[in-house]
């Protein structure tokens, strides 16, 4: 059974710096596409940073230059490095995988199974 659960979220100070996690359970990351989405309240989920079976990574525009990407296929772990934070990335962030392939990295829709996510606030 698939699992994906995140962790690494919190309060922060804008221009502070976050590492999300995401352990992943019952698959092989090395197999799927994973993802980071986020929401807020009120507002559609919004793709921020993904990763291929094979390392190709896509971001938001948004969060280019201030995110990055990256997977431990050895511990099926999925990080989201988050620097120079500001109060407009605060949202719940979601972790998703996709076995082989997606046809847009950063479309929610894609993506066959979800986290429960974990809550970034960044205070002005």
């Amino acid at each position: 059974q698939v699992h994906l659960v995140e962790s690494g979220g919190g309060s922060v100070q804008a221009g502070g710096s976050l590492r999300l996690s995401c352990a992943a359970s019952g698959f092989d990351s090395s197999r799927y596409c994973m993802g980071w989405f986020r929401q807020v309240p009120g507002k559609e989920r919004e793709g921020v940073a993904a990763i291929d079976r094979f390392g190709r990574t896509s971001y938001a525009e948004s969060v280019k230059g201030r995110f990055s990407i990256s997977k431990d296929n050895a511990k099926n772990t999925l990080y989201l490095q988050m620097n120079s934070l500001n109060p407009e990335d605060t949202a719940m962030y979601y972790c998703a995988a996709r076995f082989w392939v997606v046809r847009d990295a950063l479309r929610d829709s894609d993506y066959t199974y979800w986290g429960q996510g974990t809550q970034v606030t960044v205070s002005s």
